[in-house]
């Protein structure tokens, strides 16, 4: 079996782009060779920023030929009363590329339908491929697209060659003056080329010892981390490696090599945060750190070739870090001259959202919002520190520091506040108010953080809803969607004893007298909702059954604490084998009530009249309910769910036999009212863990 070899050569991609690529491409050649009847074990990819390549190591030389029943129009369509063919029968056989002799007709379970028997596939893999690689240059997607010149396709950036083998052949196609060879180029610097490539196996060889090129991202970034550490060793600490950089310098070399250069040791007096965000954000090198995570006066850089003069090429990155480390040194030094109240004070001018104040205003509301979320959560003993917390929360963002750098607001914030003289609870806190930044990133790992985050994020929910700036679609420039999955988060694995709902309507209260575009009352609905449908997507995210979560949150999901737990226990009860038999039992009295209530004549209160209850189904019930109801209502302020869960079986027997021998809607007024509210009883116990009219089964 032939060896398929396509490399589309183009200037350099942004690092980002190329693990989409490699997939992208992998995927799309799979399906078409599956389509194409092209057998194939395996298609692997490859990208560097100067090239993708796509592998078929085996490829099958011709499509497999399969016989392919072809069903047409319906038999009194394409037959006339006299059994000549009609132009519908005689259509049909001509756009099969068949005679009218080969047509017959065949019974279905629709009625007679002509058919006809056809051979498919048996085309030689070179037939086929040029379309399909052509088709792959133009489907390939990206962030951005460019055009160059006077072509009228666009790609990711401009394309300068292809090559395109299998075997020994080339698969000729063309893409405007662009046209399929064997040439490949290298290294633009260490291996430039061109060379040609004899065979589609020969490529791999050649591209690496001739073009100086390392293919495989994976082993790139293994060379990457290999050197640093080793360097980091050597000058007697450790590298401090972030997954995210070392993933975008391994998308910007074709041939990593890290050199390590070297650091006034003054600059160690500027925070770490600092120093790190530095080296990586300006010259995407990595920092060293001791045994006792202090830094050490050297850095990481990844060079894309082996310098000729290494000495020369060092010193030229340690003058621009330094450079840059001067900044962020004279930054520090000019922050820690100017007292928090002069920040306080240009608070005052810094613009929150239109129409709802300042920052300053923002923090006066997180002080107040902090010290009511303690108190609601039941946490009196971080509440003096959480408000504290709040009040200073948005200090650095006049700061010069986080003027130049962004990405450390809040961390900032917090070491600031610490060398201004607050305690560390509050500093540490106001440094967490961020987390969590996504969805794979950690909650704050304090309590006082845990509630500030929580007021943070409530306040500006609170906010846009009013202002009517609620996400629609794809479009969330406030990141509001994360916001809410934050508090989710945050309650769940903090266990905080939160009301959603009380929560919001506190955040809201905060804006006092704001105009508002919408009325305060449908926001509070709209955030509700709004958070039900993100804690439905998260729980489904984590796995359980959509049934499960709907049925759960069905209920109530206002607390969201309780919610995980009630969760738990439902997927787990809903894993017994008479899962099935149980949920109808329990169902066929939720939706009684749910349709019969309302039939009652009067309002049912779940009150159940002994004297009234007039045969052995009705009684026995009754006292089935009349014992567990006490132990259900006590497990279910305790929150244990699952025990809860496990009293429905007891409840079970009696219920089945109720309904199997009583008739709830009976004549008599007063016994079908009394069965009603016996049933409302039991359906209002359920309504607080599930809701069971959501359980299909």
């Amino acid at each position: 079996m032939p060896h398929f070899l396509l490399e589309i050569g183009f200037e350099e991609m942004p690092a980002r782009f190329l693990s989409g690529l490699v997939d992208e491409s992998r995927a799309f050649f799979a399906a078409a060779l599956v389509q194409a009847k092209l057998d194939a074990p395996a298609v692997t990819a490859f990208a560097t920023p100067r090239r993708l390549v796509v592998s078929v190591p085996e490829l099958a030389a011709t499509a497999r030929q399969e016989e392919e029943l072809v069903t047409g129009p319906p038999e009194k369509v394409g037959f006339g009363a006299d059994g000549a063919p009609t132009p519908a029968a005689i259509g049909f056989a001509k756009g099969q590329g068949k005679d009218i002799a080969d047509v017959f007709v065949m019974e279905t379970g629709k009625g007679r339908y002509l058919a006809l028997k056809k051979t498919t596939g048996g085309e030689s893999a070179m037939e086929l491929l040029p379309a399909l690689c052509l088709d792959m240059v133009k489907k390939l997607s990206f962030p951005k697209r460019m055009r160059w010149g006077s072509r009228d396709f666009a790609f990711g950036r401009p394309i300068h060659w292809f090559v395109a083998l299998l075997g020994d052949a080339v698969v000729p196609f063309a893409l405007d003056d662009i046209v399929s060879g064997r040439e490949t180029r290298g290294h633009r610097i260490m291996g430039p080329g061109p060379f040609a490539v004899p065979t589609a196996g020969d490529y791999f060889a050649i591209i690496r010892d001739q073009g100086k090129v390392v293919l495989d991202a994976k082993e790139r970034e293994a060379m990457v981390r290999s050197q640093a550490e080793a360097l980091a060793k050597e000058a007697g600490g450790r590298a401090v490696i972030n997954p995210a950089l070392l993933a975008e310098v391994t998308g910007l070399t074709e041939y990593p090599v890290v050199i390590l250069g070297r650091l006034d040791p003054k600059f160690l007096d500027v925070p770490r945060e600092v120093l790190i965000t530095s080296m990586e954000t300006h010259q995407k090198s990595f920092a060293v750190e001791n045994a006792d995570g202090g830094l050490l006066p050297v850095f990481l850089t990844t060079l894309g070739l082996a310098p000729g003069n290494l000495e020369l090429v060092r010193r030229g990155w340690q003058r621009v870090l330094t450079a840059r480390l001067e900044d962020a040194r004279f930054f520090w030094e000019a922050d820690l001259g100017t007292d928090i109240e002069t920040w306080q004070k240009k608070l005052e001018s810094v613009v929150f959202l239109a129409g709802l104040g300042s920052m300053r205003d923002k923090a006066r509301r997180l002080e107040r919002l902090c010290g009511l979320i303690a108190e609601m959560a039941g946490k009196p003993e971080v509440m003096l520190e959480a408000s504290q917390a709040g009040g200073l929360a948005k200090v650095d963002l006049v700061s010069d520091m986080v003027g130049e750098f962004a990405e450390l607001q809040g961390v900032m914030g917090g070491i600031y506040i610490r060398r201004k003289g607050q305690s560390k609870s509050v500093s540490r806190a106001v440094a967490e108010q961020y987390l969590p930044a996504g969805p794979d990133s950690p909650v704050p790992p304090t309590l006082a953080g845990a509630i500030l985050s929580i007021a943070d994020k409530a306040d500006t929910l609170a906010g846009c809803f009013g202002l009517d700036m609620a996400p629609t679609g794809a479009a969330d420039p406030y990141a509001l969607r994360r916001a809410a999955l934050g508090i989710c988060r945050i309650v769940i694995e903090h266990g905080l004893g939160l009301d959603l709902m009380e929560l919001l309507q506190a955040a809201l209260d905060g804006y006092g007298d704001a105009k508002f575009k919408v009325d305060r009352t449908r926001v509070l609905a709209r955030l509700l909702d709004f958070f039900g449908q993100r804690l439905k997507a998260y729980f489904t995210g984590r796995g359980f059954d959509t049934l499960v979560v709907e049925a759960a949150a069905g209920a109530s999901f206002t607390d969201i604490a309780r919610l995980a737990a009630r969760i738990d226990a439902l997927a787990t009860f809903a894993a017994k084998p008479d899962f099935d038999q149980a949920v109808l039992t329990f169902k066929r009295a939720a939706n009684i009530i749910r349709k019969q209530g309302v039939g009652a004549g009067v309002p049912l209160t779940g009150t159940v009249k002994e004297a009234l209850l007039a045969e052995q189904p009705d009684k026995d019930l009754a006292a089935a309910c009349e014992a567990v109801f006490p132990r259900y209502d006590a497990l279910f302020s305790a929150g244990d769910y699952a025990a809860v869960f496990d009293l429905l079986y007891e409840l079970r027997p009696a219920v089945d036999a109720f309904f199997d021998n009583v008739m709830v809607m009976c004549d008599d007024m007063d016994v079908r009212l009394n069965r009603l509210n016996l049933l409302k009883s039991l359906v209002d116990r359920l309504g607080r863990v599930a809701d069971f009219a959501a359980l299909q089964v």
